[in-house]
């Protein structure tokens, strides 16, 4: 007898064809990953076929795996993760697209297929510097508009390049390097002896 996963995995595997680089089937969840230059044509093709009918994007993020498996991934750095729902087949199934180039990663975007990409692609662009071809309103979202660079990358310094204070002087907030010396805090426990003990 055949699982629901498999269901999910034929049919995927039966709409997309060769256009899917890898599948994974892991902790009962679908998993399958797609050149950039099919990432379009293959979320159209889950969206509107019968088989797959994904017409719900439920969320859309960015990865940076630049220090993934202690620094020993050795595939493109930056990755963009879907999650898609079927309604009609009560399917979940996650796409991951990895961008070409690390220096300047480049997605295209999937607002034309789903509104809501519209803030997750925002977001990706934000906080880990992924750009979306076709995005017609890729800017920050979270961050400050003069925010610079990308806080979720793991390059980033922990605790910035500038900080941002309000100067009484001037009457208005007025950014500064960062003033915070990096410093290791390692909590000291201590414990008694009979602790929790009657």
């Amino acid at each position: 007898m055949t699982t629901k996963l498999e269901k999910l995995e034929a049919a995927v595997t039966s709409v997309l064809g060769g256009r899917v680089l890898e599948s994974r089937n892991a902790l009962d969840e679908l998993t399958v990953v797609v050149a950039p230059a099919d990432y379009l044509s293959v979320m159209r093709d889950l969206r509107d076929h019968s088989d797959t009918c994904f017409e719900e994007l439920i969320d859309l993020c960015g990865v940076d795996y630049s220090s993934y498996g202690d620094g020993s991934w050795e595939g493109a750095r930056f990755a963009v993760v879907s999650h898609l729902l079927s309604i009609e087949h009560n399917w979940r199934l996650r796409v991951r697209v990895f961008a070409i180039d690390d220096d300047m990663p480049l997605i295209p975007s999937v607002c034309d297929v789903w509104n809501a990409a519209n803030w997750y692609e925002r977001e990706a662009f934000d906080l880990f510097g992924i750009l979306f071809d076709g995005h017609n309103d890729l800017r920050r979202i979270l961050t400050d508009y003069g925010f610079i660079g990308h806080p979720f990358r793991k390059d980033f310094p922990v605790s910035g390049y500038v900080e941002m204070r309000y100067d009484a002087d001037q009457k208005r907030v007025v950014y500064q390097p960062v003033t915070v010396e990096p410093r290791e805090n390692t909590p000291r426990v201590i414990r008694e002896e009979n602790y929790g003990m009657k």
